[in-house]
């Protein structure tokens, strides 16, 4: 059976997507996300405890939040875990884990970019940009 690698993340934006692209010309946007925990400590005080996440989005997505988003916005964000390993240019050891994201829903109130009062809008990563699967790894599924 296989694993399941899935996140899903509301909250806003902790910094504009920064746009870049890789060699042969695929969007990549990177951006921080917040996600805000509320709850009642065991003395009764109101308490908040906030988690940063990075996100990375690829191809058509990347270009579209990097469009469409800005800091403070809020968004619904799918996507899944994903941890690298590289050398920085001193030879050390360095890991970052982020978000790959999938899908993203722009939140809130329209008026956040300019408007009135919208609807959600969702826009989903193209298929062949989200799923990297190497050579001779694929699944053998049994439908």
């Amino acid at each position: 059976m296989s694993g399941v690698n899935k996140v899903i993340l509301v909250g806003n934006l902790g910094s504009d997507p920064q746009i870049r692209y890789t060699p042969q010309q695929t969007a990549v946007a990177n951006f921080s996300l917040a996600t805000t925990e509320r709850f009642t400590n065991k003395n009764g005080e109101k308490e908040s405890r906030t988690e940063w996440h990075r996100i990375v989005a690829w191809a058509r997505l990347a270009e579209i939040c990097s469009e469409y988003l800005k800091k403070g916005k809020q968004v619904y964000i799918e996507g899944r875990i994903q941890t690298r390993q590289w050398e920085d240019k001193d030879g050390n050891k360095r890991t970052s884990t982020e978000i790959v994201a999938t899908n993203m829903v722009m939140l809130g109130r329209a008026s956040d970019a300019g408007g009135d009062v919208a609807a959600p809008q969702e826009f989903p990563a193209d298929e062949a940009a989200t799923q990297e699967v190497p050579a001779g790894q694929e699944d053998d599924l049994p439908f």
